[in-house]
């Protein structure tokens, strides 16, 4: 795919229409513990104006509810306002009944009568063709994110926006807050590296809305039509009352699973570093009741927590731990490891916290090694870290601290650079 550089100016984003809708006469930044609107509930609030008269698609799961915990597609099928001809689920499904690597394939959506597709996996080809078939003009996305590169509803916006840009519909992004806040954190994805769970050039912990990242693929990414423009128009209807450096236990709103091994806000937050664990033979917690937070193998004992607790990371605190994961790795094996711990939700950096505890496993565990099956072994590490050399380094006997430093160029980079689309007031380290 023909794309632009990454060294793409400001002009950029002048390559097709662009509106963003925030709702009149909206108050000053919320302060910690207040109710935030996210771009749905505003849409709702303004009576679907922005989508009268229009054949719409809308790509949500679970995650897309109003304050009063209905679903977007239920409450404005119901409200006989908005023309929804076609739902597309991302993985988990429309309804979240799948779980990680599943969909709920095409189907009749039983409440409402509408046609639900499968969008988990598909490319933007497939999307073009489905939009066809159902008529869509407009595509509205609305799902909460949980601001990680490999975490998969990003790159199915993305490929709805190529599918967009191919058909000429518009493309409508409902944002919500960042659940782990507005700052960049980590490696960045390298060409070479990319995949399902990454497939353009961002860090692994993005730090920016659904809404903001749209903003970037469009000006940077995204093909141009037969006329030379991307998207016909891409409107933003963004959210009241969010700062950067709020969290998502800090917005007042409800928190629904966007999938199933993603239980609370503290996973989310856990989850850009802890992650990482999935490229390893070590259970990342999946089939207990804290996925993300409990990390352990049958290998594994408390020397691994008194380690890391030496090692005083911010923000985080280290427990003994003994768990017997009931799916994927290690299923219904005990294994000893650690609960993460969090004290301080605002200082946590997941992936400086996930570093050191491979660091730690590597050292003090023989038994330690990345999963099996990998083709070339290791390879899942690299798609997840957006290159070879978390591994090589590892592997090479680096300290944690070295591993952490070969990064921060790459954050400092990206953080300047995604600057100009940023929507939302506050420190934008």
């Amino acid at each position: 795919m023909k794309r632009r550089s990454l060294l793409a100016g400001a002009g950029a984003l002048a390559a097709a229409p662009l509106i963003d809708v925030q709702a009149a006469g909206a108050a000053e930044p919320a302060k910690q513990g207040s109710k935030v609107t996210t771009g749905a509930q505003a849409l709702a609030n303004d009576g679907w104006k922005a989508l009268a008269g229009q054949k719409v698609g809308v790509i949500s799961n679970p995650t897309g509810i109003l304050e009063d915990l209905n679903h977007i597609v239920d409450t404005m099928h119901a409200s006989g306002k908005v023309n929804v001809v076609a739902v597309f689920g991302p993985e988990h499904g429309f309804r979240g009944s799948a779980q990680a690597g599943g969909s709920e394939g095409d189907h009749v959506d039983p409440r409402t009568g509408i046609m639900v597709y499968d969008a988990y996996g598909a490319n933007a080809d497939k999307l073009a063709s489905l939009y066809t078939k159902s008529g869509v003009e407009t595509v509205v996305f609305d799902i909460q994110d949980v601001g990680s590169r490999f975490y998969t509803y990003i790159w199915t916006m993305y490929e709805a926006m190529i599918a967009a840009v191919r058909t000429g519909a518009k493309f409508v992004v409902l944002d919500r807050p960042n659940p782990v806040g507005g700052y960049a954190r980590g490696p960045m994805l390298k060409p070479g590296y990319t995949s399902g769970v990454g497939k353009e050039e961002i860090i692994q912990q993005h730090g920016m809305t659904v809404g903001e990242l749209a903003r970037l693929f469009n000006a940077e990414y995204l093909p141009l039509d037969a006329n030379g423009a991307r998207l016909k128009e891409l409107q933003v209807i963004q959210v009241k009352g969010w700062k950067r450096d709020q969290l998502y236990a800090d917005t007042g709103l409800t928190w629904v699973m966007p999938s199933p091994n993603m239980p609370t806000p503290d996973t989310a937050l856990l989850y850009p570093g802890a992650c990482l664990f999935e490229a390893t033979n070590m259970s990342e917690g999946r089939g207990t009741t804290r996925p993300f937070e409990l990390i352990g193998a049958p290998y594994a004992d408390y020397k691994w927590a008194q380690a890391l607790q030496t090692k005083n990371i911010p923000g985080i605190a280290f427990r003994e731990a003994y768990f017997t994961p009931f799916i994927s790795k290690n299923a219904n094996v005990l294994c000893g490891g650690v609960q993460i711990q969090i004290t301080d939700p605002h200082r946590v950096e997941a992936i400086v916290a996930a570093t050191h505890m491979i660091v730690e496993a590597k050292r003090l565990y023989p038994g330690f090694a990345w999963r099996t099956g990998d083709n070339p072994p290791g390879r899942w590490i690299d798609l997840l870290t957006g290159s070879d050399r978390f591994r090589t380094m590892l592997d090479g006997g680096a300290t944690a601290e070295a591993i952490i430093a070969a990064w921060r160029s790459e954050t400092d980079a990206w953080t300047a650079r995604r600057a100009k689309y940023l929507l939302y007031k506050g420190d934008h380290r």
